[in-house]
């Protein structure tokens, strides 16, 4: 069994003992998770191996990518925004970023962009890995093509491009990227490790990702590659733009940590992930990120149906995931995002709760991940409310 460090109050011991039953029953390799309850931090443990293959064990400052966990970070990016009056949910993007409302555009909202009903879940066009890294060259083919199906009348997951289109509203309407504005507004003020467009200097505290294995089944196997099919809207959401984006070894290199993809590639401690959950839902020290209000809109339901690329039921809010999509123990109210592998930045209002998750060993699945299932269970049930 690996060693687990850190600490955990008294009352969140479930957490732990769901923490160490990652490594026993579920083959954690490394990971950490974190806790905070009415904004003080209850519990940050962390354990493991942050590189299997020369034995690095996991650090008290080990951070992951975190994958579509980033995209709940630039949600609240996009409320505080709309907090200081610089964006409006329900107002056209086009507003700010004139060249998209080509091709029928004309009329998708931000709101419409980040409860992923814009119809633009896949990116139109040949690309190399550098041009697709490179921002603007995605940006400016999202804004020549046309929607996949009339805007806001269905929704599907825009795996990627939840990034690039929320990314260049941010951009326009402040002059800042994402990655920028977390970095002044957010990281800075809370003192978070969290990062998207992680820089160089940083490069070495980061875990390395181990990539899925295929399923064992051929069966399975089969089905999965009829699923990710080079020609299914699935297969090029989850790999686009151009087939580029896999979940393997990439994910370990210097390019993919410094570019800014506020969808996917975010860089981040548990700790910093249930920080700045704790900080939107309520004051951590003083700083507040989104008022209550604005939290309100963005956590009610908006694409609540089944999914046009994930082809199961999904349930969004503005920019978030609810439950039961987020968490199978998550409760009404609860907000926030996973990310590919299992990785979980969860907030709970009602109850006063934040959690965040990080590992490394990536773990694919279409109905939620053991690992961060049992943390958030265990959260609650030390709370005396089973989720």
């Amino acid at each position: 069994m690996a060693d687990v460090h850190g600490r955990c109050d008294p009352r969140f011991e479930r957490v732990r003992a769901a923490f160490v039953e990652s490594f026993e029953r579920h083959g954690e390799v490394g990971a950490a998770c974190a806790v905070y309850c009415d904004g003080r931090s209850v519990v940050d443990l962390w354990g493991g191996l942050a590189d299997r293959a020369t034995g690095r064990p996991w650090a008290a400052d080990t951070a992951a990518v975190v994958f579509s966990s980033t995209k709940g970070v630039t949600a609240i990016v996009a409320g505080m925004l709309v907090d200081g009056r610089v964006l409006d949910f329900d107002a056209p993007v086009a507003r700010v970023w004139p060249e998209f409302a080509a091709a029928g555009k004309e009329r998708i909202t931000l709101r419409t962009v980040l409860s992923h009903r814009a119809g633009l879940p896949a990116v139109e066009g040949d690309f190399t890995l550098e041009r697709a890294l490179a921002w603007h060259p995605v940006v400016e083919a999202l804004a020549r093509q046309a929607p996949l199906w009339d805007p806001g009348t269905s929704h599907g997951y825009h795996a990627r491009t939840y990034g690039w289109l929320a990314g260049e509203v941010v951009r326009r309407a402040t002059g800042r990227t994402v990655g920028r504005f977390l970095a002044d507004d957010i990281a800075r003020p809370l003192g978070l490790e969290l990062w998207v467009g992680l820089p160089e200097a940083e490069e070495g505290r980061l875990a390395r990702i181990v990539p899925p294995s295929p399923p064992a089944d051929p069966a399975a196997r089969e089905l999965m590659e009829r699923f990710m099919g080079p020609d299914t809207l699935t297969g090029k959401v989850m790999t686009g733009p151009s087939g580029l984006f896999h979940y393997d070894e990439m994910w370990n290199t210097r390019p993919l940590h410094a570019a800014e993809l506020p969808s996917s590639n975010g860089v981040a401690t548990a700790r910093a992930l249930a920080r700045l959950y704790a900080a939107a839902i309520g004051p951590v020290d003083g700083v507040r990120l989104l008022e209550p209000a604005t939290l309100a809109d963005m956590c009610r339901v908006q694409s609540d149906d089944r999914d046009r690329v994930l082809l199961l039921p999904t349930r969004f809010g503005t920019g978030f995931m609810l439950p039961p999509t987020l968490s199978i123990h998550g409760r009404d109210g609860a907000f926030g995002h996973p990310g590919a592998g299992g990785s979980l930045g969860y907030a709970d209002p009602a109850a006063g709760l934040a959690l965040g998750y990080v590992m490394n060993r990536m773990d694919l699945g279409l109905t939620g991940d053991p690992r961060s299932a049992g943390l958030v269970a265990a959260a609650y049930e030390s709370l005396g409310a089973p989720g």
